[in-house]
This record gives structure tokens, sequence and C-alpha cells, in this order.
């Protein structure tokens, strides 16, 4: 029977150590994976298999503890809550490394609430089970500390307080809890401790691979310039006709060949689209793992998502990839305005798109993160009029509210958005709601927001709302156009923030 035991007592302190030393690793690769970021393969590789294996070891954690021989309520809901932790970082890894971000935001954010319940409940039952036993010691005559007797502030001034303070928190008979409704005033002070600790913690651990967002830009480089455009004629033979000269019937012959001149415009790229001195077609400042991604922008009062995703943005994010060759989403988002304050300062998007033909309700609150968006963060609003005079209205009055002191002006066509890598030469649109001229709204020289008049969305959709190919041809190159410029001038700035800080 003592072998047995002995035994027993030794598997335990092997599975503690092998629990402690899983335990280290996992943290180390926390670490890495937050804020170290050591990209080698073979660390990206053991820091997978490690998140990876905490799904089994949750498992048989948690069937461990609900076995009959081992079933107590605490060490269940503490297992429980370990194993929450584990499987919640592995389901936000997961949808990290597979790209998924839009999951992968709502899942940290989830996550993080029913973390802060867990531990709310913890906190709870400590401070609950500690005043038990307080309360227990002073009933059985053990407590060192006896009950405190406020003394009265009329009390003369001969009166001696002759009960000692009690200053533990945990016992509800501490003199700054009252005596009145002490162990209320216990409850809500740990309540407001909890809070703040967790606040604080949440601030520290805030980039949790989806509490706080990046937007990484693909590196590479090129040049800004116009991309060389050719005409190139093509002979295409339509029909041939074989003639017997000696038959009866009389009939007009056509040419033996009947020919059509097709003209066929080839774009040549003479050089790589992009910014910067880097390899490839990309940006200088962007990341191996980095894309161009499409992100409109979510508001209340309107239809903010008219032809959002599959059949128009989409397409217009395809038709940018294939144009400049640079490396971009698979799918199109979508971020409320308060969401833009998770980008960090030098991984935030670029640019944002903002469309609709109703109203445009956006608190004060809002309009200091578009500020601090395209001011702070080097970020910048494209404006789609989606259908009506009534939204050209409510858009302008928008940017009066996020830059009072900067008023718009027409963009003309020899700008370098319009020429960009694309030579726009007239601009496209499905119909003028707002006009037929862009306004554009400039800080420093920099446009911080391009206002398209003319709904170019309608010509992005799968049948391009009936416009001539001429139109809907114009309407994706200038849509090429306003993302490179916005990427291009983020890449300048975060190159000049660089050489600032050297």
């Amino acid at each position: 029977m003592e072998a047995a035991n002995n035994r027993a007592l030794q598997i335990s302190r092997r599975a503690a150590q092998l629990i402690c030393a899983y335990a280290v690793i996992w943290l180390l690769c926390l670490a890495n994976w937050m804020w170290i970021q050591f990209e080698a393969s073979v660390v990206s590789w053991l820091q997978a298999i490690v998140f990876v294996a905490s799904l089994p070891i949750s498992i048989s954690w948690i069937r461990w503890a609900t076995r009959p021989s081992q079933r107590q309520t605490q060490l269940v809901c503490f297992v429980l809550t370990v194993a929450y932790v584990l499987l919640w970082h592995l389901g936000v890894f997961s949808f990290d490394a597979v790209e998924w971000d839009v999951p992968r935001t709502h899942l940290a954010r989830v996550g993080t609430a029913g973390l802060f319940f867990v531990g709310l409940a913890w906190s709870i039952w400590a401070v609950e089970r500690a005043s038990q036993v307080h309360e227990s010691r002073r009933r059985s005559g053990q407590s060192e500390l006896p009950i405190v007797r406020a003394t009265p502030a009329t009390s003369r001034a001969g009166d001696v307080q002759s009960d000692q303070r009690i200053n533990n928190p945990f016992d509800p008979s501490a003199w700054y809890y009252g005596r009145r409704n002490a162990k209320l005033n216990q409850s809500v002070t740990a309540l407001s401790g909890y809070s703040v600790a967790f606040l604080i913690l949440f601030l520290i651990f805030t980039q949790m691979g989806g509490c706080q967002e990046l937007y990484e830009m693909p590196a590479g480089g090129g040049q800004q310039q116009t991309i060389a455009q050719t005409l190139k004629v093509q002979k295409v033979i339509k029909k041939k006709f074989v003639v017997n000269p000696f038959s009866a019937i009389s009939f007009k012959v056509p040419p033996i060949d009947e020919v059509k001149l097709q003209l066929t415009e080839i774009t040549e790229h003479a050089y790589t689209v992009g910014y910067g001195e880097g390899a490839g077609a990309g940006f200088a400042g962007g990341t191996p793992k980095g894309q161009v991604r499409f992100i409109r922008l979510e508001y209340a009062g309107g239809d903010w998502d008219q032809d959002f995703g599959i059949g128009a943005d989409v397409n217009m994010l395809i038709e940018y990839g294939i144009r400049t060759k640079q490396k971009v989403a698979k799918q199109t988002e979508s971020r409320t305005v308060g969401q833009l304050k998770n980008f960090l300062p030098e991984k935030s998007p670029p640019m944002v798109y903002l469309t609709g033909q109703r109203n445009i309700s956006i608190s004060d609150s809002e309009v200091k993160v578009l500020r601090e968006y395209v001011i702070d963060k080097h970020g910048m609003i494209f404006g789609d009029n989606g259908g009506s005079g009534h939204f050209h209205n409510q858009f302008v009055g928008l940017m009066r509210r996020v830059l009072p002191n900067v008023r718009p002006s027409k963009i003309p066509l020899d700008d370098s958005i319009h020429r960009i890598p694309f030579q726009i030469p007239f601009l496209p649109y499905v119909a003028p709601h707002g006009g037929k001229d862009a306004l554009g709204w400039r800080v420093d020289g920099r446009l911080v927001c391009y206002y398209h008049p003319g709904d170019i969305g309608d010509a992005w959709t799968d049948d391009h709302s009936g416009v001539s190919p001429e139109i809907y041809e114009a309407c994706y190159q200038l849509g090429t156009n306003v993302i490179f410029y916005a990427h291009s001038e983020y890449s300048k700035w975060l190159a000049s923030r660089q050489q600032k800080a050297k």
C-alpha cells in the first residue's frame, strides 16, 4: 500500500513538473507572438505546435478534474478557467494564422469580456472566502484583532478609543467599511479594485492578436509614374468564301477575306508599381505578410453597406491586384468609426471607403476619431456618393465637422491622384449625384479625403450598372489610383518617421 502511494506521489510530481514546463514554454511563445515577433521559421513552427497542443491538454485536464475520485468544485472551476484561457487564445491564434481578421477581432473582444466576468467570479469567491475565515476566527476567539468600534464625531475630548483598528481589506470589520452596510461596502470596493486592475492589465496586454489591430502593407517598392499604355493593331479574319466562277447563279461576290481591324489596348508595365526601394511590387515600410486591404466604414443613420463585399468592393480589390501586381486580401472588410482607434499609428489602414445615399449619423466622439485618423495616423477617406444629392450634403457636412479649418476644392485631372499609376482623361461616373467634379480636402498638401460625386462603386459591380466598358474601365483605373495614392503617401510618412527616430 505504501509503495502504491509513493508511486502515485511520484507520478503527480512528474505531472506537475510537465505542467510547469509547458506553462513556461507557452508563456514564452505568447510573449514572442504578442511583442517580440521573432519570425524565424523554426520559432514559428514551435510556437504553432505549443499553441495547438493546448487543445488536447485542456481536454485531458477537464477529464481528469471531472473524474468521480477528483471531482471537487473548486478544482473543476480552476481547470475550466485555465482551459478557457488556452482555448480562447488558440482560437485567436488560428484566425490570425489564416488571416481571418474580422472573426479574430470579434473573438478577441468577446473572449476579453468573458475573461473579465470569469476573473470577477474568482474575485468575489476569494473575498467571500476570506471574509468567512475572519468571521469564523472572531467567533471562535482566535482573531488577534477585535471588532472596530468607531468613535462618534461628537465624543468628548477626554474619551479614548480602546478598540484597535482593523486594516485588512478582506475583513468586513475593517474601519474604512464603516459600521453600516460594511459587507456591501466591501463588495463595492472589491468590484472597483478588480475593475481598475483588469483595465490596467488590459492596456498592458492590449496587443493580444486582435484587441489592437494591425494593418500591414505588402513589402516591396517601385516608382510613382504613369503606366505606359500603347495601342496594338490586331488583324482579325472573320470569314472565308469559296466561289465557283462557272456557276449559273449570279450574285455579288464578296471580298475573299473580310477583314476587321481591332484596336487592343495593352498595358505595358515599364516599372514596378509601388513606392520605395524594396524588391517587387509593394511599399517601403511593408512586411512580407502584408497585403492591401479594402476597408469600408460603418455608420449609423444610412446605408453604409450599399454594394458591400462580393460583386463590388471585392471586384475593385481584385482589379487593383491585377493592375499593380501587389498582394491583396481575399475579401473586403468593414469597421465602425470607433474601431479605427484599435489600429496603431504606424499600423493603420492608409485608406477607408465611405459610401451610401441617405443620412450619415456620426457622434462627436466619432468625429474626433476620424480627425485623429486622417491627421495623427496619416489616413485617407475615400468618399463615394451612392445615389443622392442629400448624401452629398451629408458628406460635405461631415467633413466640415472633421476638418473645420479645411475647405474642399476641385481636384483637377492633372493632379497626381488622377495620373498615377493610370492617366485618367475624364472623371468617370455612373450618375452625377453630387456634381461632375471630384472634391478633395488637403492638409499640408496631402489629400486626406477624396470625394467622388457619381457613384463609382456602382461601376465596380458585376453588371457595372449598365455603363459602357469605357466608363467602368476608367472607374477601375480611378479606384486603383486612389488606393495607390493613399498607400504611397502612408509609406512616405512611415519613412519620414523612421528618419526622425534615428
